[in-house]
């Protein structure tokens, strides 16, 4: 697994996080997201739908900009938050640095949704030691 990315930028790594915070403001109709409380309140192997602004390139040009909605499965609690690692496929694009499997840092401000995926699916996909420190 990769070392977690600090602030990922569309310009450095083809990717950033969405504040789903800031998204519920804008769209309090369409757009509702979990409790601060229960955003605040994951633990390892809990899961967590996150925003990701993504842009695709092809020969050095844009070819496709949006945001993708991916889970993210806890693996620590960090001082700003959580680290985890990605369960979604991001697909693959010459400026991307988003991999299946890689180590994402991220807020309760950008968590959309959470669940908890059964441990032994956890196990099976990236072993038993996803849960030791």
């Amino acid at each position: 697994m990769n070392e977690p990315l600090n602030s990922p930028t569309i310009a450095k790594n083809g990717w950033t996080l969405v504040s789903a915070e800031e998204r519920a403001l804008a769209y309090p109709e369409r757009f509702q997201i979990p409790s601060l409380a229960e955003r605040q309140s994951l633990s390892p192997g809990d899961a967590a739908k996150l925003l990701f602004d993504i842009e695709t390139k092809e020969n050095g040009c844009v070819i496709d900009r949006g945001v993708d909605r991916m889970w993210v499965i806890i693996k620590a609690r960090t001082e700003s938050g959580y680290l985890g690692i990605l369960d979604s496929d991001p697909s693959v694009a010459e400026n991307l640095t988003l991999r299946q499997g890689d180590q994402v840092a991220f807020g309760s401000q950008h968590v959309i949704d959470t669940g908890r995926p059964p441990r032994d699916y956890i196990v099976e996909k990236y072993g038993a030691s996803f849960f030791e420190d």
